[in-house]
Protein backbone atom coordinates (compact mmCIF):
# COMPACT_ATOMS: atom_id res chain seq x y z
CA UNK A 1 0.00 0.00 0.00
CA UNK A 2 1.18 3.38 -0.97
CA UNK A 3 1.17 6.80 1.12
CA UNK A 4 1.02 9.96 -0.38
CA UNK A 5 1.77 12.70 1.37
CA UNK A 6 0.67 16.13 0.96
CA UNK A 7 2.18 19.42 2.49
CA UNK A 8 0.20 22.14 2.46
CA UNK A 9 1.44 25.32 0.94
CA UNK A 10 2.10 27.99 3.43
CA UNK A 11 -0.12 30.94 3.36
CA UNK A 12 1.96 34.57 2.47
CA UNK A 13 0.71 37.67 3.91
CA UNK A 14 2.44 41.32 3.20
CA UNK A 15 1.98 44.13 5.50
CA UNK A 16 2.83 47.35 4.74
CA UNK A 17 4.50 49.77 7.37
CA UNK A 18 5.10 53.72 7.35
CA UNK A 19 8.01 53.20 9.91
CA UNK A 20 11.34 51.95 9.93
CA UNK A 21 10.80 49.18 11.77
CA UNK A 22 7.81 47.67 13.95
CA UNK A 23 8.13 45.03 17.23
CA UNK A 24 7.19 41.48 16.71
CA UNK A 25 3.94 41.40 19.20
CA UNK A 26 2.42 45.10 17.51
CA UNK A 27 3.43 43.76 13.86
CA UNK A 28 1.53 40.27 15.42
CA UNK A 29 -1.21 42.31 15.84
CA UNK A 30 -1.94 44.21 13.01
CA UNK A 31 -1.58 41.16 10.92
CA UNK A 32 -4.47 40.20 12.52
CA UNK A 33 -2.10 36.74 13.85
CA UNK A 34 -2.98 37.64 17.68
CA UNK A 35 -6.24 39.18 18.92
CA UNK A 36 -4.38 40.94 21.78
CA UNK A 37 -1.35 42.36 23.05
CA UNK A 38 -0.93 39.95 25.77
CA UNK A 39 -2.05 37.35 23.48
CA UNK A 40 0.64 37.89 21.19
CA UNK A 41 2.83 37.94 24.14
CA UNK A 42 1.94 35.22 25.32
CA UNK A 43 2.46 33.06 21.55
CA UNK A 44 5.61 34.81 21.70
CA UNK A 45 7.26 33.88 24.69
CA UNK A 46 5.86 30.24 24.29
CA UNK A 47 7.97 29.84 21.08
CA UNK A 48 4.98 29.42 18.31
CA UNK A 49 6.58 32.63 16.10
CA UNK A 50 9.34 32.77 13.99
CA UNK A 51 11.14 35.31 12.95
CA UNK A 52 13.33 34.98 9.61
CA UNK A 53 13.26 30.59 10.13
CA UNK A 54 14.24 30.81 13.81
CA UNK A 55 11.96 30.71 16.71
CA UNK A 56 12.00 34.06 18.44
CA UNK A 57 11.12 34.56 22.12
CA UNK A 58 11.68 38.24 21.98
CA UNK A 59 8.43 40.08 21.99
CA UNK A 60 10.14 43.68 21.66
CA UNK A 61 12.35 41.91 18.44
CA UNK A 62 12.23 44.79 15.56
CA UNK A 63 11.14 43.77 12.57
CA UNK A 64 12.32 45.70 9.47
CA UNK A 65 10.95 45.51 5.64
CA UNK A 66 12.04 42.45 4.14
CA UNK A 67 12.04 40.36 7.46
CA UNK A 68 9.12 37.84 8.08
CA UNK A 69 7.44 36.18 10.90
CA UNK A 70 5.67 32.73 10.94
CA UNK A 71 2.92 31.77 13.05
CA UNK A 72 0.38 28.81 12.24
CA UNK A 73 2.03 27.64 8.67
CA UNK A 74 1.09 31.73 7.76
CA UNK A 75 4.20 33.98 6.65
CA UNK A 76 3.75 37.65 7.72
CA UNK A 77 6.26 40.08 5.45
CA UNK A 78 6.93 43.30 6.40
CA UNK A 79 6.98 45.62 3.49
CA UNK A 80 7.32 49.57 3.72
CA UNK A 81 5.00 51.88 2.08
Amino acid sequence: MKIKARIKQKQIVTKKIDTPFIRLDSFMKLCGAAATGGHAKIIIQNGEVRVNKEICTQRGKKLRPGDEAEYENIIYKVDML
